[in-house]
């Protein structure tokens, strides 16, 4: 397994890393609000913690549909609260024209699932000294990642999270196959699970569905599995969320999911050492 480490994180070593927050940027202080808040609750819970939110969204399903402040604002705005909390970092990157700017301000370059296959952009991220999470295509299978790991090794960047989030099942539905989680994890590479993302449906309105009832019992099922991270987006009120209002997680309900997850993986370690 290559580890590696980023802030207090360590993806690789056992311990289990959240990464969260807001699916886009909807402001300075509503993103500092929802930073204070997860800190705390990882805090008490001695969980390390990577904020997650994009400048930008550019899969959207319509095109009058928000992406968020924007490349140029919402970096800015990542730094300042990277600074005040002193957290790292990961965020969304759609271009390669894109890559070197979002660099100087995240810790972790995020490569979208529709776009894991893209050389060029992997490799740009690859060389900017930034860890690299690759989210799994829904329309690939898990040994071929492998690939898409490649890309951004040979481009200098040992430092690769896997994530998983589901396959394309007929027109709408997305499936979990936990089996993926094993044979990403067997590639040598740390995994992460995107236990909102996962429960996504396509939609043929302006917006994506989704099934966030199921968000629990999937995070449950990938920490069973084995995870090194995971993904998570949540928002005060998902109802009026101005992206993925369909599944991203209720803020108020993140502790008691976490604390349930912390004894699943504390137990499925002591299990795999007896």
């Amino acid at each position: 397994m290559r580890f590696f480490q980023v802030g207090t994180a360590t993806f690789g070593s056992g311990e289990l890393v959240l990464i969260a927050g807001p699916c886009v940027i909807e402001g300075r202080d509503f993103l500092m609000r929802h930073v204070e808040a997860i800190k705390q609750i990882t805090n008490r819970l001695g969980i390390p913690f990577i904020l997650k939110s994009s400048y930008d969204k550019a899969n959207r399903t319509s095109l009058m549909s928000y992406r968020g402040p924007g490349i140029e604002l919402g970096l800015v705005i990542l730094q300042e609260v990277k600074a005040q909390f002193g957290l790292p970092v990961l965020t969304d990157v759609h271009s390669v024209a894109e890559v070197p700017m979002a660099a100087e301000v995240a810790d972790i370059l995020q490569i979208p699932a529709f776009l894991c296959r893209q050389t060029d952009l992997l490799t740009e991220a690859g060389g900017q000294g930034c860890a690299v999470n690759i989210k799994r295509g829904q329309f690939m299978p898990p040994w071929a990642m492998e690939q898409a790991a490649e890309k951004v090794r040979a481009a200098g960047c040992g430092k690769i999270l896997l994530t998983e989030r589901g396959s394309c099942f007929g027109y709408s539905d997305l499936i979990v196959d936990f089996r993926s989680l094993v044979t990403m994890r067997q590639l040598g590479y740390p995994v992460g699970f995107d236990a909102t993302h996962s429960t996504q449906r396509m939609s043929a309105t302006e917006v994506s569905g989704g099934q966030p009832e199921f968000i629990p019992a999937l995070a449950r099922a990938a920490v069973a599995v084995g995870v090194d991270a995971l993904f998570v987006e949540v928002h005060e009120n998902p109802a009026q969320a101005r992206s993925d209002a369909a599944t991203q997680f209720p803020l108020c309900e993140l502790e008691r999911l976490l604390r349930k997850l912390i004894e699943i993986h504390k137990e499925a370690n002591e299990g795999e050492r007896s």
